[in-house]
């Protein structure tokens, strides 16, 4: 371990993000009562050009009209290569009320990106003299994106959590696929005849998690495109938690309550993990930096594994 300590993670449920076009206002009632932890209220892809003044006033008025709960509220703002980005920013921290705690921003290439972002959202706090800090959250979805992806997690205090973006990711990079996210029909191996599918967004998920563990964020998985297909969602869910990402996103609510189901733990882990941290005790008692669990040693390395798991069952339980 580096002596240099890692700093921890926010401490807030981020298993499920559910978002929802600001141009359908309909909707933001259904995914305020939702399941899901984090709210995303979207500016970007998911609302045409024609439709985002219209989106952004939507927005706006439904961030204090709505009862949220206790649930994480953040806005997808529009691209830094767009013309729309800085009245995103500018409209919602000067007109949204309080109760906003994250921006979104889309397709972040570089840390200047965020540089940018912040720069503007800390001049407009100090002018209308906000009290409540307005935080980020950021998606990988370009080459530059993954490229520069340690800088980008290291790039400002307000940054909380960072995504991968697959299809706009896919494109950047030049992939031959028009799915998002899960296995895709070309990515396989032949062994003894028979075809084996990989993960194609094993590497970047790695890499995202590794930055973001690094610089105290959250790691979260990003949309399964196929909603008509739970197991292919379950399944892409799993290898991410499996991978370290504390979450994913649903981009239709059936799938909230399998995002949730994946990420959080199971009442036979927590056990597990508690009872690991007890025979570990008893070994320390005993003197011994190492005790042997159903037929398996557990040291220290185990005991920390087996704490994130009670962590996390404890935080959910609390919120």
């Amino acid at each position: 371990m580096s002596f240099r300590v890692q700093p921890a993670a926010p401490s807030r449920p981020n298993r499920c993000q559910l978002f929802g076009p600001g141009s359908r206002p309909q909707i933001f009632e259904k995914m305020a009562a939702s399941a899901a932890d984090v709210i995303n209220l979207d500016l970007e892809d998911a609302v045409a050009p024609d439709d985002k003044p219209a989106a952004r006033e939507n927005i706006i008025k439904a961030i204090s009209d709505i009862d949220w709960g206790n649930k994480t509220l953040s806005v997808r703002i529009n691209g830094l290569d767009t013309p729309y980005w800085y009245r995103d920013v500018v409209d919602l921290v000067e007109q949204a009320g309080e109760r906003l705690d994250m921006i979104m921003i889309p397709k972040v290439g570089c840390a200047g990106d965020i540089y940018a972002v912040d720069a503007l959202i800390s001049a407009i706090e100090m002018a209308k003299g906000r009290t409540k800090k307005i935080m980020l959250e950021v998606i990988i979805e370009t080459a530059a994106g993954i490229a520069h992806v340690e800088e980008i997690a290291a790039a400002s205090p307000r940054l909380t959590a960072m995504s991968l973006g697959a299809a706009d990711f896919a494109a950047s990079m030049g992939m031959q696929t028009t799915g998002i996210g899960g296995t895709q029909e070309n990515y396989y191996m032949i062994r003894e005849g028979q075809k084996y599918w990989s993960d194609p967004w094993h590497w970047a998920q790695t890499a995202i998690v590794a930055a973001c563990r690094t610089h105290g964020l959250l790691p979260v998985d990003g949309p399964f495109g196929d909603f008509s297909d739970p197991d292919g969602f379950k399944a892409q869910a799993l290898r991410s938690a499996t991978l370290g990402m504390v979450g994913k996103w649903a981009i239709h609510p059936n799938q909230v309550a399998l995002a949730n189901e994946v990420f959080t733990p199971s009442e036979a882990a927590v056990t597990e993990a508690r009872e690991i941290l007890a025979a570990m005790e008893e070994a320390k008692k005993s003197g011994t930096g190492a005790a042997v669990y159903k037929g398996r040693l557990v040291d220290l390395a185990s005991i920390r594994q087996a704490e994130v798991i009670v962590r996390q069952s404890e935080m959910i339980s609390a919120a």
